[in-house]
């Protein structure tokens, strides 16, 4: 697979607590110079961010990276990212309810803050590694009843990232208008294009431009 057929699926994406101006700056314009399919950025960087590179998909995180905020504060910070300039919203579930059961009550929630998007696209991060095979195919449902549109694995910021055999379990679970995005210890060349045979439509990582920007 060339690089230029990578690049269209990467999310872009600096998150750390200690992220800097400049390494903004930086990300963003990695981001226009390979054509990633965005930047994925802390939410305070957001309207920086549109404002300096006007043409730039931006992406930012909801609710993150532990999910347990209510649905309100959810609701608010997407709705000022949206204001801020951001293209697409990651949002991460309530981690508790799901292992309380609490179904009904996520599905509502993803489509709460899918409305606060306004439009914008909306992709559910699940974080796979605190979950059972049956809630990961709960949350599948949820997804999807929820009209968002990907679900996401993992934060980066869990006990593990993304693996192939819940791309998989994904595939067999969610409607046929939900994508999916990998993210989470995606560190090679090889697990790119292995993530993205495997049917990803987006995978999140801070290498991807470090990997690939020595040549095809």
């Amino acid at each position: 697979m060339n690089n230029s057929e990578i690049y269209p699926h990467i999310d872009h994406t600096l998150l750390r607590a200690t992220a800097t101006e400049e390494e903004i700056c930086c990300l963003c314009e990695e981001a226009l110079t390979y054509k990633t399919a965005s930047v994925c950025i802390p939410a305070s960087y957001v309207k920086f961010a549109r404002d300096k590179f006007p043409k730039l998909n931006i992406c930012t995180v909801i609710g993150f990276p532990f999910g347990y905020s209510t649905t309100a504060a959810k609701c608010a910070e997407t709705r000022i990212a949206v204001d801020d300039g951001a293209d697409e919203i990651d949002m991460v579930i309530n981690l508790g309810w799901v292992k309380d059961g609490k179904f009904s009550e996520i599905q509502r929630e993803i489509a709460d803050i899918k409305a606060a998007c306004g439009g914008k696209i909306l992709k559910v991060i699940i974080e796979t590694c605190y979950l059972t095979e049956h809630e990961k195919i709960q949350l599948c449902k949820c997804v999807t009843k929820a009209k968002a549109d990907y679900i996401k694995t993992s934060t980066g910021f869990g006990t593990a990232g993304a693996r192939i055999e819940d791309i998989r379990l994904f595939k067999q679970h969610i409607g046929e208008d939900v994508k999916i995005k990998a993210a989470g210890g995606i560190k090679t060349k090889t697990d790119l294009e292995m993530f993205l045979n495997v049917g990803c439509d987006r995978i999140g990582t801070s290498s991807a431009v470090k990997l690939l920007s020595g040549g095809e």
